[in-house]
């Protein structure tokens, strides 16, 4: 049989096509005004003055913030870290995951709605839109009416500041792994294949998630919107409709029966103003980032009717069904998952801390020649070559004194042996070590190398190396 008539209705039924993928529709989100805004905006300057500013900070006259691909080490002010310190990013991104674990538990998706980047550059994104084509019914006639050159006008200003905006992201952020200098200078044309490639790269996800897929980052792409859920317990703070105050809802009427309604005028502002386009009235839903836009709508409403703030607020759970007040929600935030993920976190930065504050600012590789297993030199002693190699991770120049023990009359081929390092560079040194030939036994041999600089007794470290006997 046909595939085709196979897939042919019987009897000339017609067949609906069904489909499992919500369909968009583009959100214009109102502007407001309002405790919550004023926080919004504090981070958005916050943060883009850190991000921004950071690359043109110099100390001792290089960038004081750099992870320098080329040179392979990471500059954070004085401190020098080197591909051998992995360890201290291993524990940063620990101590990010357990914050933000604490504060999603403790206020739900507080990073989400006022520090995450994708709401950062949405903000401003949307702030320049507003500025160009108007307020929402203003976006909204704008979009829905023919292309005039006024409207081509006011679109091509609107992306072209957004591409301005999203090229001068991109290349700050490749700011932070290649020198601001070395970037400005070589800037546009000498930029290298990779600086160029990055920096388009992180440009053009910048426009297109801040300029339009916005609100579904949120909802579909970012994953820490799935998996919030299980972080969240009753007595979590999130904003919430209070529906007992709220319902039944309805628009006030004059010389209507206005007694049998909630405190809730279904005037949709709370919707409006969503930048994720959903209704905080239907409940807790994963799509909520906790910007508090919802409140600020809502309580200018509350005000004109004559009625308390705070159908929409930040509580929780329990207390929205036990009716806590202010001192009684804070009395349950301190509970035991709070004090156990405060614990281990400051566990975490305190052993972080006294791990810097006491890390040697030297490292040494000792390596040893492998071509040729050990020799006879002319005064019968048996020698062993190696290769060491010191790391300076201070921001001075340093003298380093070698020495060497651990088997009787080992020594030096040299008679005194100093090695300098430029400030923050590696360094190469090839060392001859004697040994009597009755030392030691046949095959290998622990030895020590000790390498002390000379400006601080406390700068020295201690290497284990095998010398082999014939």
């Amino acid at each position: 049989m046909n595939s085709k008539e196979e897939n042919k209705p019987e009897n000339g039924a017609n067949l609906a096509k069904a489909s499992f993928y919500e369909k968009h529709r583009k959100i214009y989100i109102r502007e407001v005004k309002g405790w919550w805004a004023t926080w919004r905006w504090v981070f958005v300057w916050l943060t883009q003055i850190l991000f921004y500013g950071t690359p043109w900070l110099m100390w001792n006259d290089r960038q004081a913030i750099l992870f320098h691909l080329v040179e392979r080490k990471f500059y954070l002010f004085g401190l020098v870290l080197w591909p051998q310190d992995v360890f201290y990013l291993a524990v940063l991104l620990i101590v990010s995951a357990y914050a933000l674990f604490l504060f999603t538990a403790i206020a739900g998706r507080l990073f989400c709605g006022y520090a995450c980047p994708q709401t950062v550059y949405t903000e401003i994104f949307m702030w320049i839109e507003n500025r160009i084509e108007g307020d929402r019914s203003s976006r909204m006639k704008l979009d829905q009416g023919p292309m005039t050159p006024n409207k081509l006008g006011r679109k091509v200003l609107k992306h072209a500041l957004w591409l301005v905006l999203s090229l001068w992201t991109g290349f700050t952020l490749v700011a932070y792994f290649t020198p601001m200098r070395e970037l400005l200078a070589a800037f546009p044309f000498d930029l290298s294949g990779w600086e160029l490639f990055w920096t388009l790269f992180y440009a053009g996800f910048c426009y297109m998630q801040a300029g339009f897929l916005r609100e579904q980052v949120c909802k579909y792409m970012c994953p820490y919107a799935r998996f919030q859920g299980v972080m969240f317990d009753p007595d979590t703070l999130v904003i919430t409709y209070d529906p007992e105050r709220g319902e039944p809802r309805g628009a006030r009427k004059k010389g209507g029966d206005n007694e049998k309604l909630g405190d809730c005028v279904d005037c949709n502002l709370c919707v409006v103003v969503c930048p994720t386009g959903i209704d905080i009235r239907k409940g807790i839903q994963y799509e909520c980032i906790g910007c508090g836009a919802c409140i600020d709508a809502c309580d200018p409403v509350m005000d004109k009717i004559g009625k308390p703030r705070g159908l929409i607020r930040y509580t929780t759970e329990n207390a929205l069904a036990k009716h806590f007040g202010a001192s009684e929600v804070m009395g349950h935030i301190l509970r035991p998952r709070i004090i156990l993920y405060s614990a281990i976190l400051l566990l975490i930065c305190l052993a972080a801390a006294w791990s810097l504050a006491n890390r040697v600012p030297l490292m040494v590789d000792v390596i040893r020649d492998r071509s040729v297993l050990s020799r006879e030199a002319d005064d019968g002693s048996i020698e062993n070559v190696y290769n060491l190699k010191f790391m300076n991770t201070t921001e001075a120049s340093q003298r380093y004194r070698v020495t060497v023990d651990g088997l009787a009359g080992v020594k030096l081929a040299e008679d005194e042996l100093v090695v300098e390092v430029e400030s923050a560079k590696n360094h190469e040194s090839t060392v001859v070590v004697r040994v009597p030939p009755e030392s030691g036994q046949k095959g290998a041999n622990t030895i020590y190398f000790n390498i002390k600089a000379e400006s601080d007794d406390k700068i020295a470290v201690r290497e284990k190396a095998s010398f082999l006997m014939p």
